[in-house]
């Protein structure tokens, strides 16, 4: 799928692979309870990620919980994650799986950065219901 050298960056993947990625994370930030989930494509807007995914916690210990199911449930589909930022301070993580962004927030965390505003010409992805 991407291939991993030491310092370069992973070889980006289809555009339909990358969706369904991105939709992917969202069932499984469900299945720990994540809250909210926002789905952005940001394929016409030139980002470096085709999908930013955000998705709400009400605790640290389930910002750690999610985000955790996400990056080993998919390193074990085949999609390992690139860079993981903010894993122990629990109030921001981070995925990246290059053409999609995983940001797992708590709830107050996410509130004040507000990221579906600094991207507000992002289409929003429906998600199925859960």
């Amino acid at each position: 799928m991407r291939s991993l050298r030491a310092s370069a960056r992973p070889v980006r993947t289809t555009p339909e692979a990358a969706r369904s990625l991105a939709l992917r994370a969202a069932e499984l930030a469900r299945e720990k309870r994540g809250e909210d989930p926002v789905l952005l494509d940001l394929t016409d807007l030139g980002a470096v990620s085709d999908y930013f995914l955000l998705v709400s916690a009400v605790s640290e210990v389930q910002v750690k919980t999610i985000a955790e199911h996400i990056q080993e449930t998919l390193k074990r589909e085949g999609a390992p994650v690139w860079h993981v930022e903010g894993l122990a301070h629990r109030r921001w993580v981070v995925l990246d799986f290059v053409d999609v962004v995983v940001h797992v927030f708590h709830a107050e965390t996410r509130a004040y950065y507000l990221l579906e505003r600094l991207w507000g010409d992002a289409r929003r992805v429906a998600l199925p219901e859960a």
